[in-house]
């Protein structure tokens, strides 16, 4: 999921972020992605890209919540509501996905609708299959520079080797 919030053109760097929305470790790591994109600015694309855990119930909806959330314009802020969420989102289910929709401003109903006629259930699937095919097996895990950076056990030192990998990919 792109949006005109985080995608530059020019930007010959791209970070993909493998997240489950229901994920409190993806939550977490929203501190680096926001530091990330401070110290890099355009010049750094960072992508959210679904890997919906099957331990997460809620996961694989949230993913296709955040795709309309993309489709209206604010994938990125529906994503980081949603993750603030996580403990919600596990407890109540779907009402939360519409909830934090509202919250932001979105056509609610539309959204509600978008999760009835799963009209962005191709884009997670397609999403999830790649994410298997490079291997991904927890959220987080960073892909920048065709380099994969597992966070799921530990977010230490994901930041500066995301750093290291695109002052490389930037300068050369």
């Amino acid at each position: 999921m792109t949006d005109s919030t985080t995608a530059s053109p020019a930007s010959p760097v791209v970070l993909e972020a493998w997240f489950d929305l229901q994920c409190p470790d993806c939550f977490e790591a929203l501190d680096d992605v926001r530091a990330l994109r401070e110290k890099y600015g355009d010049r750094l694309d960072v992508q959210l890209r679904h890997f919906p855990l099957a331990k997460n119930k809620h996961a694989y909806a949230a993913a296709q919540a955040a795709e309309e959330a993309a489709d209206q314009g604010r994938g990125w802020a529906y994503a980081e509501a949603l993750l603030a969420r996580t403990a919600d989102l596990g407890d109540r289910g779907e009402p939360v996905l519409l909830e934090v929709a509202a919250g932001l401003g979105l056509d609610a109903e539309e959204f509600d609708t978008a999760l009835i006629d799963g009209r962005h259930l191709l884009t997670v699937d397609a999403d999830q299959a790649e994410g298997q095919a490079l291997k991904i097996t927890g959220t987080p895990t960073y892909v920048i520079g065709g380099e994969r950076l597992d966070g799921g056990k530990s977010q230490e030192g994901l930041r500066a080797r995301v750093e290291e990998i695109a002052d490389r990919l930037s300068a050369g």
